[in-house]
């Protein structure tokens, strides 16, 4: 008899020859842990597949162990209990409080200047001096480029000459044509030779005009050789420099002047949400507008909201507006995104929750509470608006409720859940003793 360790008592009965032939009958037995005995195998084979039952014997062998031994461990012992319950979820609230909240929406908008003007070259010549400093506030008429006025100032000189002439040559007609008039009282020259003289005294004085004209032309191109700034505001980079030819069959950008006080915020919004800033605009209270900097700061100045330059994308279905701020100081300037938070007006019984305790689903907006009895309830809500952290909502939640903040994803309605102990307060250390 031999025995299997490891599993139950296996045992092999004695091996009986029936005759004389190296024929084999082996009877296998294997007794469980509860003491039951079963025959398994019991049929004559040859030796030569011995070595093939003893593998399908081990085989059989931890089947049995299986079958008969799971439900009982040696000695008597028990199976191990199952894992121990799981802990109450820890949750983090805050107390719902009523209020009357602000409507308020944040957009994002960039700034433009209000006034832009190119400083062109209107004469073609040489830069002879830039006067400016590039990115300083100018002023309306302040010389910014000299050009070179040679050519110009004898053109000029030409034109005074011709004008002269012209002045000389009406006058000596005026002169023959009231001779020719007294001569026709005493009727020593025809009608002719006087209606000659009389034309000839117009055509004079009008070529007199022409040369005014045209000595007053030259005098404006000279000017614009000093090339002055058009408005008051802040001159940008020069375009040309020292010595470079302008002018010549193009009028060449020099540089330009951009007024960014007051300045503008461009945004854009959906008609549905303009509609809705209309109608607040229509109430006694006008919307209010302030411009968030890229620090988190609110801008001093409020803005107002321009209307008047509307234009309605096909493409996004969305809206450009337009508000004006004071910019005194000229901190802000034109081509930077700023957030603006618009407050259209105010709304009573709500609520301000930050952004995490709103959840959503296919109903729509919801929270979850925790209450009295430490179970978990659910509040279905109604959002109006967001700041950057917080939603304003209103609904079936109530004043006084407790509202989860954190851990959201451990609790579900119906659940239980209890209160998360305060974190402590981080130890500051002493003051060093001098």
């Amino acid at each position: 008899m031999k025995i299997i360790t490891g599993f139950p008592e296996l045992k092999f009965s004695a091996i009986k020859f029936k005759n004389m032939k190296r024929s084999i009958s082996p009877t296998i037995s294997i007794r469980g842990y509860n003491g039951r005995q079963r025959s398994l195998i019991r049929r004559p084979v040859e030796k030569t597949a011995m070595k093939l039952i003893l593998l399908r014997i081990v085989v059989a062998s931890i089947a049995a162990a299986l079958l008969f031994g799971c439900d009982q461990l040696p000695g008597g012992a028990k199976p191990a209990a199952g894992p121990p319950p799981m802990p109450t979820p820890e949750v983090s609230v805050i107390t719902a409080k009523s209020q009357t909240a602000p409507l308020t929406r944040e957009l994002v908008g960039r700034l433009a200047a209000t006034r832009i003007a190119q400083v062109r070259a209107r004469v073609a010549g040489i830069v002879l001096e830039r006067v400016y400093t590039e990115g300083t506030d100018v002023s309306a008429g302040a010389i910014l480029f000299k050009i070179d006025p040679a050519q110009l100032q004898a053109k000029l000189r030409a034109e005074e000459a011709a004008l002269a002439k012209a002045e000389a040559d009406a006058t000596n007609a005026a002169l023959t044509a009231r001779r020719y008039n007294e001569l026709r009282e005493k009727k020593t020259i025809s009608q002719q030779d006087v209606d000659t003289a009389l034309a000839t005294e117009r055509t004079t004085a009008a070529a007199v005009m022409q040369a005014r004209a045209n000595l007053e032309s030259v005098r404006l191109d000279l000017s614009y050789a000093t090339v002055r700034a058009p408005i008051a505001g802040r001159a940008g980079r020069a375009l040309v420099t020292e010595g470079a030819l302008v002018g010549q069959g193009e009028a060449t950008l020099m540089t330009s002047v951009e007024q960014i006080d007051p300045i503008y915020v461009n945004f854009s919004q959906s008609v549905r949400e303009l509609a809705e800033l209309q109608h607040s605009g229509k109430s006694t209270a006008k919307p209010k507008i302030e411009v968030v900097l890229a620090d988190g700061t609110t801008y001093a100045a409020t803005g107002t909201l321009d209307f008047s330059d509307l234009a309605v994308d096909p493409g996004t279905g969305a809206v450009s507006l337009r508000t004006t701020l004071a910019n005194p100081q000229h901190a802000l300037l034109p081509g930077m995104f700023v957030t603006l938070r618009l407050t259209t007006g105010h709304l009573p019984n709500a609520f301000v929750l930050p952004q995490a305790a709103v959840l959503r689903d296919a109903k729509g907006a919801a929270v979850l509470v925790l209450g009295a009895d430490g179970l978990v309830a659910q509040r279905r809500v109604e959002t109006h608006g967001m700041t950057r952290s917080e939603w304003i909502v209103t609904g079936e939640l109530h004043a006084g409720e407790q509202v989860i903040i954190s851990g959201l994803q451990k609790v579900k309605p119906g659940a239980p859940a209890k209160l998360a102990a305060p974190k402590p307060a981080p130890a500051h250390p002493a003051p060093a003793k001098s």
